[in-house]
């Protein structure tokens, strides 16, 4: 099977600085990191195709990042910035991000609103008008929040049904101290709308990083596994995120043994027709 990583990342330290990576766990990964170097381990795994994920809140990371998924054999779409709280002037700033190289490669935008003091950010006027934009532009919308952030992502997508969001990592649940509320029934809650779609990532570094294993991370995938069904739902590695507390095949691994349960079909939902679906990558 033709698999597709729905989530990785790139940085390159000699065109931005990345002061994120700081810390006994992310401080190995101050480094470059290029699609060149993931598509040995993505071949390994059965991967052909990838969504590379936006790092930073700036439109020329964007920019990049389109223009290298132009170059890459690999790269099939770009969930890149827009500065949402322009309101309706993102509109522009999708059109410009559009007409450079790799613009039609540009498949969703994504804030990082997990670092957002307000824990109903998403819930202003100017970001509301700012997600309309979005999707009149006919994108999706990836959802980086925190358990606290759900009650504000639910309302959200209940006021921008027009809009296709996709939660990233799960909404970061606490796998490493095993606590499944209230993240659980807030997930269950947000999967009840049909404009939300899910990727089974992240979950590594959520857990031990030292110490986890599947069994840790099996009742937080069942639990999204439930509540959004396998037609929602679509694998990503993180990377290079991930390498912080596994590597690339560690996590395909991990992931193909919580799904071990699906049908064929709905293994091919998972690791790859759902995210080429929403995502406008093309047929799996």
């Amino acid at each position: 099977m033709s698999r597709v990583d729905a989530h990785h990342h790139v940085w390159d330290l000699a065109r931005r600085p990345q002061p994120w990576l700081t810390g006994p766990r992310l401080g190995p990964l101050h480094r470059t990191f290029t699609p060149a170097e993931l598509a040995g381990p993505a071949a390994a795994a059965g991967v052909t195709r990838t969504v590379l994920v936006q790092v930073l809140a700036d439109a020329e990371e964007t920019a990049d990042f389109l223009a290298l998924a132009d170059r890459s054999e690999l790269v099939a779409g770009v969930v890149g910035w827009a500065d949402l709280t322009r309101g309706a002037a993102v509109a522009g700033q999708l059109a410009g991000l559009r007409a450079g190289p790799g613009g039609e490669l540009l498949a969703g935008v994504r804030h990082l609103v997990q670092g957002e003091a307000d824990p109903r950010w998403l819930c202003r006027p100017d970001v509301r008008a700012g997600l309309a934009a979005v999707a009149d532009a006919g994108l999706v919308y990836d959802l980086l929040v925190l358990p606290g952030q759900l009650p504000a992502a639910i309302e959200t997508v209940r006021a921008l049904p027009g809009l296709t969001f996709v939660l990233d990592h799960l909404a970061k649940p606490p796998i490493a101290t095993g606590e499944r509320e209230p993240w659980a029934g807030l997930v269950r809650r947000l999967a009840a709308e049909p404009n939300v779609v899910c990727k089974l990532s992240g979950m590594v570094t959520e857990a031990d990083p030292d110490h986890w294993t599947v069994r840790d991370l099996r009742p937080y995938a069942e639990t999204v596994l439930e509540a959004f069904g396998p037609d929602r739902l679509m694998f990503g590695s993180d990377w290079p995120v991930c390498l912080a507390a596994a590597d690339y095949a560690e996590v395909v691994e991990a992931a193909v043994e919580l799904t071990a349960g699906l049908s064929p079909d709905e293994r091919t939902a998972v690791f790859g027709a759902t995210a080429a679906r929403v995502y406008g990558l093309g047929p799996v």
